[in-house]
């Protein structure tokens, strides 16, 4: 049975060990009878659960409230995928925040592996389902293959070694956010900006690679979606894939001003719980340093 906490263990070696604080960002577009299963998967210790609503024209709202009263809704400014990532970011307090999807294809109940890998010193979390203990039961043949070339490209272009590029549960160190150049000021429009779409992930993926901060690859598995039809379109969102990697290659966004940190929880009890950690100079190359086993 998968652990309700977002740490499984909370002592290592004898020594109490100090638990972030973990904000999960949901982007929901009419997903009230999907939250119901998704919030009843999450940990029981989660710091907030932050709704990013683009204006619904169901129940999502209320929904949500009603299943988890401390829920924090916030709204999106504009539209898109991307955007509403980008709100909920900026209303996260927590010292890590998860992106997980409202549709129930991510399961909840791998947050804590996610924590883990992050507080074993990675700065970003990268799930991927072609990894051990990975997989997907919603995936055809046609986006399977185009992942594969797309994973390429951006491996050739980044000096990364992902598997899973256009999968979009991740988790970070909320000190990666300044180098992901995220937008969510503004007044509210009906039009997208760059990276309001679909390719965040793509941006977010290729900017930790950017700023050289540590990555590790998480095995996640992928269901199908339970209620509703995806809005996604493989020809369509693959080609904004490839543009966004080619822009991505060019743009200067996401490059490290400072030589980037790794941050970790503390293990001795009363001690401070997150302290950034300084780099050595085998961390120059941002990479998958390794995969976690379920």
């Amino acid at each position: 049975m998968r652990s309700r906490h977002v740490l499984g263990l909370h002592q290592e070696n004898g020594q109490v060990r100090q638990q972030p604080r973990v904000s999960v960002v949901i982007p929901t577009y009419n997903e009230a009878k999907n939250l119901p299963h998704v919030f009843a998967l999450l940990p029981e210790d989660v710091h907030e659960v932050i709704v990013v609503d683009g204006r619904s024209v169901d129940d999502t709202v209320p929904t949500a409230r009603a299943l988890r009263p401390d829920v924090k809704i916030v709204m999106q400014n504009r539209i898109g995928k991307g955007n509403a990532m980008a709100c909920g970011f900026a209303a996260a307090t927590g010292d890590i925040l998860v992106m997980l999807d409202a549709d129930g294809s991510a399961d909840p109940r791998e947050i804590p592996r996610f924590v883990a890998a992050l507080v074993d010193g990675a700065d970003f979390a990268k799930g991927t389902r072609f990894a051990n203990g990975g997989g997907s039961s919603d995936i055809t043949r046609m986006r399977a293959w185009g992942n594969r070339q797309l994973n390429r490209a951006a491996n050739v272009l980044f000096g990364t070694r992902y598997t899973d590029l256009c999968y979009g549960y991740n988790a970070f160190w909320r000190h990666c956010l300044p180098h992901l150049e995220l937008e969510a000021g503004g007044r509210r429009q009906e039009e997208r900006l760059w990276g309001d779409g679909f390719e965040i992930e793509t941006l977010i993926n290729t900017r930790v690679a950017k700023a050289k901060l540590r990555i590790v690859e998480v095995p996640s598995f992928e269901f199908e979606r339970i209620h509703g039809q995806s809005n996604l379109n493989t020809w369509r969102d693959g080609l904004r894939v490839l543009r966004a990697l080619a822009v991505e290659r060019v743009n200067g966004k996401g490059r490290a001003a400072a030589p980037a940190t790794i941050t970790a929880a503390a293990t001795a009890a009363g001690a401070a719980a997150l302290a950034p950690q300084p780099r050595t100079s085998a961390d120059t190359e941002a990479e998958v340093v390794e995969f976690r086993s379920a």
